[in-house]
């Protein structure tokens, strides 16, 4: 029976997501607020032909939004021309947009909608030093080696990025400091780093008092907000494709820089400010989704934030995804630690495979994942977990059974005991307490490790962290933490319990007063 639970479980986890319909269309974002406003443009755009739409929302950088796209687990999200040549197509220049379908067109990619904006990388440094140390353009940088880079981590990885960049200006031995790009005008405000990379369109600019550098070496391509989509998807939703076609050259500059700014500076949701923007384009007031207000009620408090409509959701995913690769790590992990004790040959092998999973970063992992499921969500998730989470388990079982003295084991083979006895009646009792331990150590790190899960759009307490990173927010940074902060807390109470209750009924069996 409990074989059967765990079974069933694995499988609403690993197997529910697939089962949505093939006739809706999933559309992505990338993980800065930008991204997530125009996601939500195209998908609410979409909905008004009643197509049926999913936007998954933050799901990381370019390559996690590429692999989605090509494993056909989105349809369709904002893209750069910037981005598409340097990045996608690895060219040395951005030609126009015919000659980026034509090389797209092989990858089974199109695109185009282009929106009316270009947001360029620049890089930023305070206005105050700035003026103070005569800087005016990136050039000017290099008689100042003392400023401290802080850039993002997609950046620094670019080719279109720093180590473009670098080359470009012969920054040679500059070794900037890596940062996310939600936390990096904080951090210039607060005097960690001098200098930043920055959007153009960003809404931050004139609140920080920042001084954009001017490109004096003319790296920087032009980076026209287009849509990157896969080629079938204007025939397999016409009605929503003409109606996506209508946003072509609607969003300036100007305009994004202000929907920004209602995000990030307003605290308004992304649903909201591309609801509001979308309503004048309709002939249509603001709706409300779900029966939700659109009136300005200022910023929520943390208490509010936590106990969200979307709490229930989130906590479910969390803890679904948590205990299914739990379920699976245990399955896999506790024969592997048996194999392990009993025979020696295999420790080393055995050891060595799961301590290397454990020193994979998760991003890195994740990323893998995608093309090799062809899908993102709980599935590449799930393995992700249940692979982090195997090393506890494997160390416990391992050294639960290799305790155990052979003299007791001995004793019971000379009473004539079968293997499969000694291992239930004498073996397991003894190994319970420390493998129990792997298990919880386990679960814990699931707890908070499957965070993670929401930057492929699997879902969870991570949500809400990856979307107050975006925004540097820590209302709604914390309102993610805290509840996994708690659910950690639970968890390992709840394997305590269970502890106390299970250990010494699994004793008995070899207690003096038993034999």
């Amino acid at each position: 029976m409990r074989a059967r639970l765990i079974h069933a479980l694995l499988a609403i986890c690993v197997f529910a997501p697939p089962l949505a319909s093939a006739a809706t269309l999933q559309v992505g974002s990338k993980r800065f607020t930008e991204s997530y406003i125009l996601g939500e443009i195209v998908a609410q755009t979409a909905r008004r032909t009643g197509t049926t739409v999913a936007h998954q929302q933050g799901l990381g950088n370019t390559a996690i939004l590429l692999g989605a796209l090509e494993a056909g687990s989105i349809d369709i999200y904002p893209e750069y021309t910037g981005t598409i040549a340097r990045e996608i197509l690895k060219l040395d220049s951005v030609p126009p947009l015919a000659e980026l379908n034509a090389l797209l067109a092989k990858r089974g990619l199109a695109a185009g909608v282009p929106l009316g904006f270009n947001n360029t990388y620049a890089l930023a440094i305070r206005t105050a030093d700035a003026r103070a140390k005569s800087i005016k353009s990136i050039s000017d940088l290099k008689q100042h080696p003392e400023l401290r880079l802080g850039l993002s981590q997609e950046f620094l990885g670019r080719a279109d990025g720093w180590p473009g960049l670098a080359h470009a200006y012969g920054f040679a031995g500059v070794t900037p400091r890596g940062i996310d790009h939600g936390l990096a005008y904080e951090a210039i405000a607060n005097g960690q780093v001098d200098v930043i990379d920055i959007y153009s369109t960003d809404a931050k600019l004139d609140k920080y008092q920042l001084t954009v550098l001017a490109d004096d070496a003319g790296f920087f391509p032009r980076y026209d907000a287009v849509l990157l989509y896969r080629a079938n998807v204007p025939t397999r939703f016409p009605d929503a494709w003409k109606e996506i076609e209508k946003l072509q050259g609607r969003i300036d500059e100007a305009t994004m820089r202000h929907l920004n700014a209602q995000a990030e500076l307003d605290g308004k949701e992304f649903a909201q400010v591309a609801t509001e923007w979308l309503a004048p384009l309709s002939g249509a007031a603001p709706s409300a989704a779900k029966g939700e207000s659109l009136a300005p009620q200022g910023k929520p408090s943390l208490w509010q934030r936590i106990v969200a409509p979307d709490f229930g959701r989130l906590a479910a995913e969390h803890v679904l995804l948590v205990f299914c690769a739990l379920a699976a790590s245990c399955l896999i992990g506790i024969p592997l630690g048996l194999l392990a004790a009993r025979r020696p040959v295999t420790e080393r092998a055995v050891f060595g495979v799961v301590g290397v999973i454990q020193t994979i970063p998760a991003l890195a992992l994740l990323a893998f994942l995608i093309p090799l499921t062809g899908r993102i969500g709980p599935i590449p998730a799930f393995i992700a977990l249940t692979l982090y989470a195997l090393l506890p388990i494997v160390r416990n079982t391992h050294t639960a059974i290799a305790q155990i003295p052979r003299s007791m084991i001995e004793a019971a083979e000379a009473l004539g005991l079968r293997p499969a006895t000694i291992f239930h009646r004498i073996e397991l009792p003894l190994a319970t307490p420390t493998l129990l331990a792997g298990i919880k150590t386990s679960a814990v790190i699931n707890v908070g490790t499957a965070t993670i899960a929401a930057f492929i759009g699997a879902g969870g307490f991570g949500e809400r962290i990856v979307t107050g990173l975006a925004v540097n927010d820590q209302t709604t940074l914390l309102a993610g933490a805290i509840p996994v902060a708690l659910l950690a807390l639970l968890v390992q109470g709840g394997f305590d319990l269970l502890e106390r209750r299970i250990v010494p009924a699994g004793l008995r069996p070899i207690r003096a007063s038993d034999t």
